[in-house]
């Protein structure tokens, strides 16, 4: 090969330069050398003439010229990188070269303009200034009352008496299902010798009331401008929780009523009174004990035949809960079937089954730890593991204590009883009720973007990707402390990748990413999919038609219509011109509910039948 040397002379600086030019490379090493002295004589004068020398030197120029303003308009000094054209590389031509140094260049603009963008952002929002933003909760004189205590201690009781009594009142749920028990609670009870007008707000109904002057509500659905006396705020240890968490902390700053009721288990005690120092607010804590004593088992289970009515057992997959019925009903005993697939419509039906005594045996996931008020007398745990989404790992204390602890009703029990369902199983459940369950962190509460967030970091960087956006939330504002930490689920961050390929606002995309449906079943994941697209397109989605899903009877099936149409009117509430049909998705909800508790039923019944017939 041949290399060409000299100084470029331009935009105002000297650079040296030692190059190979386009047709440089002669020959490859053996071929040159089985070359005759004149055939390479030959080539070299082909190649090498003050013309080739000349195009070079003024390529060379060119490019440092173009180069050099380029990195001036971004205040980059040029000579860092054009340096790079006098570094000897064996065979590399001349416009490789140019292309390692354009892409250094691109390289150092881009981390230049993160630089910009993340001090804009920092600058844009300030998360010691989060609790500001409740305005009309900031402006009252608010007072904090902590009722504290583990399972079957009253503490919601207390709280709901009290917001039973207030001329106006919100409770804040942490599912939809304890939204509806206590709606419903609150719709029976008196204040002043008249029944209370209650109201109902999930994500995905609506029941509203004309003179309401309550509201049973989820914790994401908080009204945070409309002023109440009274509000509860239930399971507030979950303040804790990484991917909820942050509603938690929404709640705590921005209930807008005079008296605020935090209720929830005694962990949560001191991120309680870091919150209410830092939001300076009154604090009343009151500790509760357990009403009636929680005892564990001599001995493991051991055998089905063992178990007895009044028993709830605990597995930790759908799956797994539908075995274990089917095991038990095989024995003789009449089950009711709780787990998280199950909408709150049919968790209560089954639980009512079980309350009344249709049912001897509950069996469940720790669904029945929230929102579930049971007969339970024995809790029994076929498991001390749970999947976290990746491995099986060791219950925490916190939720075999929360699980254990529906075990003896006050008022229906004198005692509650567990057991592990096998040797090694009760070792650990007698392990984990013994240990110190560790407090929530008083630091580092999670707060989650908003559209008003994200709408005020694109103001300042002209970025509409939403997954950048995100991360920007969450890696580039300010936390001058770290009491408030910004946080984004994972499933939101792996939604925003996919809703960028779309070509729609950020708002339409914002609002697609937190839809409550599961990502990892994937006739719902196509589901969303679809509506996204037709969100993109600006055309309506339609629910399928009825036909195509009355015939369904497998279970998994009316479980995932009932997930699907729930969804569905999750977004009609948002975006009712796009989808229309909300109310009749509440409706198909409903009865796929009803039929998934006939299903549930009728297997029961079945698995009976044919047990009796075996017997005879």
């Amino acid at each position: 090969m041949v290399r060409y040397a000299g100084t470029a002379s331009a935009a105002g600086l000297e650079i040296p330069y030692d190059l190979v030019p386009g047709d440089g490379v002669l020959a490859k090493t053996g071929k040159w050398r089985n070359m005759v002295p004149d055939k390479q004589l030959q080539v070299v004068q082909e190649r090498v003439n003050p013309a080739a020398i000349e195009k070079l030197h003024r390529t060379v120029c060119q490019f440092v010229v173009r180069l050099a303003e380029e990195a001036r308009d971004y205040q980059l000094d040029p000579l860092p990188f054009l340096q790079a054209l006098a570094v000897k590389e064996s065979s590399v031509p001349f416009d490789q070269v140019f292309g390692r140094i354009e892409q250094r260049l691109e390289h150092a603009i881009e981390r230049q303009q993160e630089q910009i963008h993340a001090e804009r952002t920092r600058e844009s929002i300030n998360l010691a200034e989060y609790p500001a933003s409740f305005e009309l909760a900031r402006r009252l004189p608010r007072r904090f009352i902590a009722v504290l205590g583990p399972t079957n201690s009253g503490k919601t009781h207390e709280a709901m008496e009290a917001l039973a009594k207030a001329k106006t009142g919100v409770y804040l749920a942490p599912l939809r299902l304890l939204a509806l028990e206590n709606y419903e609670r609150l719709a029976a009870a008196e204040r002043n010798g008249e029944k209370i007008k209650v109201s109902l707000v999930t994500g995905e109904e609506r029941r509203i009331i004309e003179g309401a002057t309550h509201v049973a509500s989820t914790v994401e659905m908080l009204d945070t401008s409309t002023r109440v006396d009274v509000a509860v705020i239930d399971e507030i240890q979950m303040l804790g929780d990484r991917d909820r968490g942050a509603a938690w902390t929404a709640a705590v700053c921005g209930a807008p009523a005079t008296t605020v009721y935090l209720v929830g288990a005694p962990e949560a005690r001191k991120a309680i009174e870091a919150l209410a120092r830092r939001l300076d607010c009154p604090l009343e804590i009151r500790l509760l004990k357990r009403k009636a004593p929680l005892t564990m088992e001599a001995n493991a289970v051991r055998k089905l035949r063992n178990l007895r009515r009044g028993d709830a057992v605990i597995a930790f997959s759908r799956r797994d809960v539908l075995m274990w019925r089917d095991m038990i009903t095989e024995i003789g005993l009449s089950v009711a079937t709780v787990y998280g697939n199950l909408s709150p419509e049919v968790r209560r039906a089954q639980a009512a089954r079980f309350r009344d005594g249709s049912a001897d045996v509950v069996v469940g996931t720790d669904a029945i730890a929230m929102g579930l008020n049971l007969p339970i007398q024995r809790v029994v745990m076929t498991t001390a593991t749970k999947y976290n989404g990746i491995e099986e790992e060791e219950l925490s204390a916190a939720l075999a204590k929360q699980i254990a602890g529906r075990a003896g009703r006050f008022g229906v029990h004198e005692e509650g009883f567990v057991a592990g369902y096998d040797e090694q199983t009760h070792y650990v459940m007698r392990s984990l009720l013994q240990e110190k369950v560790p407090p929530v962190p008083a630091l580092g509460f999670s707060v989650a973007p908003t559209l008003e967030h994200l709408n005020r970091i694109a103001s300042v960087t002209r970025e509409q990707s939403l997954s950048k956006l995100l991360r920007r939330f969450e890696h580039n504002i300010d936390v001058p402390d770290g009491f408030f930490t910004p946080r984004i689920t994972e499933e939101q961050s792996e939604r925003a990748l996919w809703l960028d390929t779309l070509p729609m606002p950020l708002a339409d995309k914002f609002t697609l990413s937190l839809v409550p449906i599961s990502s990892r079943i994937p006739v719902l994941h196509e589901a969303w999919q679809q509506w996204a697209r037709a969100v993109a397109r600006g055309k309506p989605s339609m629910l399928p038609s009825a036909q195509l899903t009355d015939h369904r009877r497998n279970l998994q099936e009316v479980e995932d219509d009932c997930k699907l149409y729930s969804a569905y009117a999750w977004l009609s509430y948002r975006n009712p011109e796009l989808f229309p049909q909300g109310e009749e998705a509440q409706q198909r909800a409903r009865d796929a509910s009803e039929t998934i508790d006939r299903i549930l039923q009728s297997q029961n019944a079945a698995m009976r039948r044919r047990t009796r017939n075996q017997a005879a």
